[in-house]
């Protein structure tokens, strides 16, 4: 199934369980993170990928320049295991994560959370691909992705017992908005998306087909 055809139905369903205002809360916050984002100037497709040095869950050291030598990189930036939207696009993830591999390719997944919400990601999705642990945001903000919580929206997830620090092991209320970014060999960027809108993300196949061109063109 497509997987934004999942998301929407999960949004449809959500919508269902959730009180007007809080919808309206959550359609304000997205609007105004669209403002706030306009004005940035965002990564794009030909610029060099920033480079990062982050743990995966297994306490290796992960450096995205050594792991270009091997082959590109489909790069994830997403919210935290709390979040059902992010749940639902790592594991259309996994379903074609061989398709990547046979591309030469590799998946890395970064999130703010820790190395302990992130192996609990991967235990409750069953995910063979590296989650990386940017706890401080210094990867997601030189990708141009963090923002603040705005306090309409922080009560709603505090009225759900989600406490977004805690996940991430800092006292801040920060995000990163998700992304997908496919990365060639040479570290340019091939791919560069990102939605402020979180129950939107970039469909598998698309990601596979940007990976396919870069085999084709080599």
């Amino acid at each position: 199934m497509n997987l934004q055809i999942e998301l929407y139905k999960f949004q449809q369903e959500s919508l269902k369980r959730s009180s007007p205002e809080r919808a309206a809360i959550f359609s304000d916050f997205i609007q105004g993170l669209s403002e706030e984002f306009r004005n940035r100037r965002l990564l794009r497709i030909g610029d060099f990928a920033p480079d990062f040095t982050l743990k995966n869950t297994k306490g290796e050291t992960i450096i995205l320049s050594e792991q270009l030598k091997t082959g590109p990189i489909l790069l994830k930036f997403f919210r935290g295991y709390w979040c059902p939207y992010c749940g639902l696009e790592l594991r259309a993830y996994q379903k074609v994560v061989n398709k990547i591999r046979a591309l030469g390719g590799t998946i890395l997944a970064i999130s703010p959370q820790t190395l302990v919400a992130s192996q609990k990601t991967i235990d409750r999705h069953d995910l063979t691909y590296d989650l990386l642990s940017d706890s401080g945001f210094q990867t997601a903000q030189d990708y141009g992705l963090v923002f603040t919580v705005p306090d309409a929206v922080k009560q709603i997830y505090l009225q759900s017992g989600c406490v977004i620090p805690e996940h991430n092991g800092t006292e801040e209320w920060l995000l990163p908005v998700p992304a997908t970014f496919v990365i060639d060999r040479r570290g340019h960027i091939a791919l560069a998306y990102a939605n402020v809108d979180f129950r939107v993300r970039y469909e598998p196949e698309d990601a596979i087909a940007i990976l396919l061109s870069l085999f084709v063109g080599n």
